[in-house]
């Protein structure tokens, strides 16, 4: 079990370090519906990468990005080994919920080491900005998952009920 984990890891980390040779290049906008700023009533919003920037702050922000992306690349796979082990305890009758519950404390001290991270790149690339920039940044499109969080909860939220398949009682035709 731990050999296929390792196993997946450095698959992981190989597609991971190849996507990063395929990023997207500067200049690409954001899609539809991703510009505005509905809670302050304001206009678009935009990526650090979408603002008018200067060459500086675009070498700035390239070396901020490369930090960021070195620092939790291993964090990263850990947190997808991690996952799929949950999901073989999960899925496992024979483990015990102790071992269930120990295994998701894990992921989420991951998760909250990365958060801190994300929001220490975030601050760095805060120092970057001018006063004008600031205003019509939005740092929660430089990654999904701190838009959720920004958010609250998201695919996480508990699911209703399903409704039975008929409606219940007598049926009149």
């Amino acid at each position: 079990m731990k050999f296929k984990i390792y196993i997946l890891s450095l698959c992981f980390l190989s597609i991971l370090a190849t996507s990063l040779s395929f990023s997207q290049p500067l200049g690409m906008k954001p899609g539809p519906g991703m510009r505005g700023r509905p809670w302050r009533g304001e206009g678009p919003c935009r990526r650090a990468f979408d603002l008018d920037l200067s060459l500086d702050q675009v070498k700035r922000l390239e070396l901020i990005q490369q930090a960021f992306f070195r620092e939790t690349q291993l964090p990263r796979a850990e947190l997808f080994a991690k996952r799929l082990e949950l999901r073989e305890f999960l899925t496992n009758p024979t483990i015990k919920v102790e071992s269930i519950r120990s295994k998701y404390l894990e992921i989420n001290e991951i998760q909250s080491k990365l958060e801190e991270k994300t929001l220490e790149y975030l601050m760095k690339v805060r120092t970057v900005l001018t006063e004008e920039q600031l205003k019509i940044w939005c740092p929660e499109q430089e990654f999904p998952f701190f838009r959720r969080m920004m958010q609250g909860p998201g695919p996480m939220e508990t699911i209703p009920p399903r409704k039975p398949p008929f409606p219940e009682g007598p049926r009149k035709e």
